[in-house]
C-alpha cells in the first residue's frame, strides 16, 4: 500500500510562544504604574509638607507600603518582559543570551529586595 501523498509543508513552529501573555502582561503592569503615578501626584500636589519628614510619614501608612510594593514588582516584572524579548531577539548565542538573561534575573530580584529594605525602614 503506498502512503499518503504530502501536500505543502510542515511549518516548524519554534520559538517560546508567549506572545498574548506577554502583551497582556506589560498592559496590566503599565497600568499599575500609570495609577501608583497618579496616586503620588495627588499626594504631592495635596501635601503641605514636603520636607523628608512629610514623605517619610506618607510611606509610613501600611496601604501606601503595600502599594509601593505592588508598583516595585510590577516595574520589576515589566522590565523582565521587555528586556529578555530583546535578548531572545537581538543575542544569538545561546550561552551570551543565558547569561545575558541570569543577570538580568539576579539584578532584578537584587533591585527589588533593596527597594523592600528601604521601604519597610520607613
Amino acid at each position: 500500500m503506498a502512503s499518503a501523498p504530502r501536500i505543502g509543508t510542515r511549518r516548524l513552529v519554534v520559538g517560546a510562544h508567549y506572545g498574548l501573555s506577554d502583551w497582556l502582561a506589560q498592559r496590566f503592569t503599565a497600568v499599575a504604574n500609570a495609577v501608583y503615578t497618579v496616586i503620588l501626584m495627588v499626594a504631592f500636589l495635596g501635601g503641605r509638607n514636603y520636607s523628608y519628614e512629610g514623605w517619610a510619614g506618607l510611606f509610613s501608612h501600611a496601604w501606601m507600603k503595600v502599594a509601593t510594593l505592588v508598583v516595585i514588582v510590577s516595574v520589576a516584572y515589566h522590565a523582565w518582559v521587555g528586556i529578555r524579548d530583546v535578548w531572545m531577539d537581538y543575542v544569538k548565542p545561546t550561552g551570551i543570551r543565558l547569561l545575558l538573561q541570569v543577570g538580568t534575573i539576579v539584578w532584578l530580584f537584587a533591585s527589588v529586595a533593596y527597594a523592600v529594605i528601604v521601604l519597610w525602614k520607613v
